[in-house]
């Protein structure tokens, strides 16, 4: 490979890495919280669940990716390297912001943004970016509802429980849901950059007529994001699992198993969704349970605002790269 191709491929696993390092909060944030694993023990807990996720899911989100976003013909080195910037640059202030935004839409709008700069709107696949907008709106949803449904069901199947048997439960249920959880974040979040480094091979004649994701860029992949969860964000561990709303074990099974279901389903129908936004949605609903006043609303304001900033902020982050790269 050309040195420019293998240069490419290491920047798109190192967004992966801080993928990983500014996500793992997602993964980790309940169950540290609620005080069920220490800081080491969850990363490692998360990290092992990201990479075996390949094991799993199908490649539907990372080929969403590859072809549904951009047209897979305008992509050249300069786009993919403008794209990566302004992920990584957007990741890495949000990171020390300490507000949990979306990688995968800082990817999604960094594409957007080099397609524009280089050819204009008739780069983009519309229908594939309407898929993606509509889901920065039902993936939280999702995530609340189904986190606040389990919350009701459990609270009615344990109502005749002593406090302390019910957090005896959750404390080991908590394991389960944050290995779910994991799996999950890892099966969506790994393939939106398989998607990357698959389109970039495809646009350099290394993948032959047809678009496909080979298996060295699967297990690079999982690797670099589930050392990267290893490596752990934790300014924004305190802002997902104790300013938005104070988690018991109970709260944080509920929060993960509802977010890890509304994850399944994403990555089944190959939208690349954002595993912040849903995990901040089902810790909302679950909040919630307790009373609304439970939920510090303005801090889900502040979140919100971040959400809706990451894909232009990124978008023009990247346009701005390209430029300067394409002269």
């Amino acid at each position: 490979m050309e040195f420019n191709l293998i240069a490419l491929i290491a920047l798109a696993l190192a967004f992966d890495f801080i993928n990983g390092f500014h996500d793992s909060a997602n993964s980790i944030a309940t169950v540290v919280s609620t005080r069920v694993l220490s800081p080491r023990q969850a990363v490692i807990w998360a990290a092992f669940f990201n990479f075996i996720a390949f094991l799993l899911f199908k490649l539907h989100v990372a080929n969403t990716i590859g072809k549904g976003i951009v047209d897979p013909a305008i992509v050249d080195t300069s786009v993919i390297a403008a794209t990566l910037l302004g992920a990584c640059i957007w990741d890495l202030m949000t990171w020390y912001w300490g507000l949990p935004t979306s990688s995968s839409h800082a990817l999604i709008g960094g594409f957007i943004g080099a397609a524009l700069v280089k050819v204009g709107p008739q780069a983009l696949v519309l229908a594939g970016i309407k898929k993606t907008v509509i889901f920065m709106v039902v993936a939280p949803l999702l995530g609340m509802l189904a986190g606040s449904i389990l919350g009701v069901i459990s609270y009615w199947l344990f109502r005749r429980s002593t406090p302390g048997r019910v957090d005896a439960i959750f404390r080991k249920g908590q394991l389960v849901s944050a290995a779910l959880y994991s799996l999950g974040h890892g099966g969506n979040d790994a393939q939106k950059t398989m998607g990357i480094i698959a389109v970039l091979l495809f646009s350099a004649g290394k993948l032959g007529p047809e678009f496909h994701v080979p298996l060295w860029v699967v297990l690079s992949c999982h690797t670099a994001m589930g050392m990267g969860t290893l490596c752990g964000g934790w300014r924004i561990v305190k802002t997902m699992g104790q300013r938005v709303a104070k988690l018991r074990p109970f709260d944080g099974f509920c929060a993960e198993t509802g977010g890890a279901i509304t994850l399944y389903l994403s990555t089944a129908l190959g939208v690349p969704v954002s595993t912040t936004h849903t995990i901040t949605g089902a810790i909302m609903g679950v909040g919630s349970l307790q009373r609304i006043k439970a939920v510090k609303w303005s801090m889900g304001a502040s979140i919100i605002w971040a959400w809706i900033l990451t894909i232009p902020a990124a978008a023009v982050i990247s346009s701005l790269s390209y430029w300067l790269l394409s002269r």
